[in-house]
């Protein structure tokens, strides 16, 4: 096996692509000379079929395109990114020299230009990384008549396990059992009623192109039976293009979880079982955490697992990294084939991690014509030696509003410091904008440990170093979950967080330390340049003494039990760098001061996103505090508080004696768009009365369906837009009625 790595590790000059000039017209164009196959000794036998990669185009976008072209340029492949309109400054965009536009946003998908582009410019292979084109069989296959050697699976194969019907009869051939369900071409809403009917309540809709969780609904009665089909057809449509609507019936398992192989099997006939991953955190069916091994399976089970999944990629002939992906019924411990996915996974570090392997290299040596590098033996004897591992995702969404997505600019971005336990891959840098137009990832942290207890207590470190403002993101979620006593004790299912969402979102107190070193923060930062509205200082009130300033915080923390209230910090500065401070949370009956404590601070402006952030230090009477804050560039009374591992959100506001000088006072009479959204339908008409929680309108965003529930009972006065607009964050969707009380 090492001479194989060996023979491939670095390539001659003459395999090298230089960019090159076509005469007359002005473009630069890269050409590579394709090498041609070379004789390497493999365990004592000739091999000619190896042809070494020396140049490869990335088919995808952020954080995936990253992860591959770092790997291939640790082998000596030169690497040609692509890039859209939107991802012109993206990081990818920028990791090589070699960067080809495609336009619009949806022109990832444009499989034709793609090819041709790799075509034009001499491009050896293509690496379709995850998502987008990685498992559509027809453009796999005009990578291959195009003379592109195709990093991933081959096209049949990606027929046969992306269609999941057809998937399930070659499992059930194989003798790979499978979850009893409707897989039939018959997709009339009567058919597929009257199978569901057979079948019996529960059951699960889903995509035979699906992935992801898109174009999935669970049905528990025949009565949303038909509303629940329509949405599901909807969104895989959108998703997956024409075929997405064609559904699968399925038995839904009440208690299931979520357990998938990572297999690799080469073009000698060798296949591999690098483990198994438990994913059965998730929301909206798509996961949040994944790690590996799976908590409490035993033996047996693990290694049937490994078998059948092995079994399943030798019936289709496969060849590549692939995932087999199978439901584990908790209450009888059987399991069934769920789906195959045929490329690599977004999950794929995890089992890195506890194999000691690089699959993206894997790819590539594989795509050349190599043997596997490890037998099953040589892995299982790793994974036996090196603990287990966890990833959890980053993503831009609010947790605490249905995990609803959000996009914005990077203002502030502060990562954990990596090691060999501890991985960032990440498509993002500071000041740089998560955009709606795709997938809200921000990144993936995956840490290992000796054991998995280990691992969830170095995940809930490091979390607590990650800092992100600009948008929401589910970071504090992350780490609550860290912290469940269920989780710990490796009871997971995919019905996890529902099951525990009492202890998950759980408001916790804000501490009035907090509240005070966002005060000391801004004492430093603003007191020669106060926020004023008709004359008046209402970011710090009146003040009292020369020496001495008020300031007014609303908590803005749906994860606070002071969400929404007013807390005023007066600060006396008694010298240099010592100050009492005086702390007052509505309906306090006395505040609670910290005398004679002991502050400095720095500030700066961060030059990638113009934020202002302060960092202080402050020995209050039984600790030192250290302390980030802050501010938005775009909203400057709109403060985040770093502090302990934990985040706490404000808005600097007028204090209330001023709002009851002024009479100021909110109305709540409209709803908003949380988000960039397009309108796919209004649920409500004019003059209607609602109930609170009540259905108004249907949005899409990041190419997921989301309902906009009514905040209040009252009556639609106007419906601001119809089906098919577009719209921006903060647009005025629906307007109420205003009541008494709202006058």
């Amino acid at each position: 096996m090492r001479s194989i790595k060996r023979a491939s590790r670095r390539l001659p000059a003459s395999l090298r692509a230089v960019p090159t000039s076509v005469p007359g017209s002005g473009a630069r164009f890269l050409s590579t000379t394709v090498p041609t196959s070379s004789t390497v000794t493999i365990n004592g036998s000739t091999n000619t079929s190896v042809t070494p990669i020396s140049s490869v185009l990335i088919a995808n976008r952020g954080e995936i395109a990253l992860r591959v072209a770092r790997t291939a340029a640790s082998m000596g492949i030169r690497t040609t990114t692509l890039y859209t309109d939107i991802d012109a400054a993206s990081q990818h965009a920028k990791c090589t020299p070699y960067a080809l536009s495609l336009g619009a946003p949806s022109a990832y998908l444009d499989g034709p230009r793609i090819v041709e582009l790799a075509k034009q410019h001499g491009i050896q292979a293509l690496h379709p990384g995850y998502g987008f084109l990685s498992e559509n069989p027809a453009f796999a296959k005009a990578c291959e008549e195009a003379g592109i050697v195709f990093v991933g699976p081959p096209a049949k194969a990606m027929t046969d396990m992306g269609d999941k019907a057809r998937s399930k009869e070659i499992m059930n051939a194989s003798g790979v059992p499978c979850v009893p369900g409707y897989h039939g071409s018959e997709q009339s809403v009567e058919q597929l009623k009257a199978k569901a009917a057979d079948i019996k309540y529960p059951v699960l809709l889903k995509s035979v192109k699906g992935g992801g969780g898109k174009g999935m609904r669970i049905v528990r009665t025949a009565d949303e039976f038909e509303a629940q089909l329509k949405s599901a057809r909807a969104e895989a449509r959108a998703s997956f293009g024409e075929g997405g609507e064609v559904m699968l019936v399925e038995k839904y398992i009440v208690r299931p979880r979520h357990v998938e192989v990572q297999i690799f099997a080469d073009r000698h006939g060798n296949c591999v079982a690098l483990g198994e991953r438990d994913c059965s955190v998730q929301r909206r069916h798509q996961k949040i955490l994944e790690e590996s091994p799976a908590p409490l399976l035993d033996d047996v089970t693990r290694k049937d697992l490994w078998d059948k999944a092995r079994k399943a990629a030798l019936a289709v002939d496969y060849v590549g990294a692939g995932t087999v992906e199978f439901i584990l019924d908790k209450d009888t411990n059987e399991f069934y084939f769920m789906e195959m996915n045929t490329r690599l996974q977004v999950e794929h570090p995890v089992s890195e991690m506890v194999t000691g392997t690089d699959l993206v290299e894997w790819q590539f040596r594989v795509a050349a014509g190599e043997k596997l590098p490890l037998t099953q033996d040589e892995i299982e004897a790793r994974i036996l030696e090196r603990g287990a591992a966890i990833e959890a995702r980053i993503y831009a969404e609010n947790p605490e509003k249905g995990f609803f997505p959000d996009s914005g600019t990077l203002v502030h971005l502060s990562k954990p410091p990596t090691n060999e336990d501890v991985r960032i891959d990440a498509g993002f840098v500071e000041g740089d904008t998560v955009s709606e137009a795709y997938d809200g990832m921000i990144a993936k942290l995956i840490v290992r440990g000796k054991d998995r207890e280990t691992a969830i207590r170095k995940l809930e470190l490091a979390l607590r170093e990650y800092e992100v403002v600009g948008l929401s993101t589910n970071i504090e979620f992350l780490k609550r979950l860290c912290n469940s006593q269920a989780f710990i004790e490796g009871d997971v299912e995919t019905g996890f967080i529902d099951k525990w969402k009492t202890d998950l979102f759980e408001a916790k107190p804000t501490s009035n330390d907090v509240f005070a070193q966002a005060a000391l923060g801004l004492l430093g930062t603003q007191t020669q340049n106060v926020p004023a509205a008709h004359g008046q200082a209402l970011g710090f009130g009146e003040a009292t003494t020369q020496n001495s300033r008020k300031f007014a915080f609303r908590v803005q923390d749906d994860a606070s039990t002071e969400e929404g209230k007013i807390v005023e910090v007066e600060v006396a500065q008694l010298n240099n760098k010592l100050f009492n401070v005086s702390v007052r949370k509505e309906g306090d009956d006395k505040p609670q001061v910290f005398e004679n404590i002991v502050s400095e601070s720095t500030s700066t402006t961060a030059p990638t996103s113009s934020a202002k952030k302060t960092k202080l230090t402050t020995y209050f009477p039984l600790a030192r505090v250290d302390t980030t804050l802050v501010q938005d560039p775009a909203d400057n009374e709109k403060l985040t508080v770093f502090q302990l591992g934990h985040k706490t959100q404000l808005r600097l506001v007028s204090p209330v004696w001023f709002d009851k000088a002024l009479g100021l006072k909110e109305v709540a009479a409209s709803v908003v768009a949380p988000m960039p959204c397009k309108i796919l339908r209004n649920e409500v008409e004019e003059g209607q009365s609602v109930e609170k929680g009540a259905p108004l309108v249907v949005i899409e965003s990041m190419k997921m369906e989301t309902v906009i529930r009514s905040p209040q009972s009252g009556v639609i006065k106007k419906l601001a837009h119809k089906e098919g607009d577009i719209c921006k964050a903060g647009t005025v969707l629906v307007m109420f009625e205003e009541t008494e009380e709202s006058t």
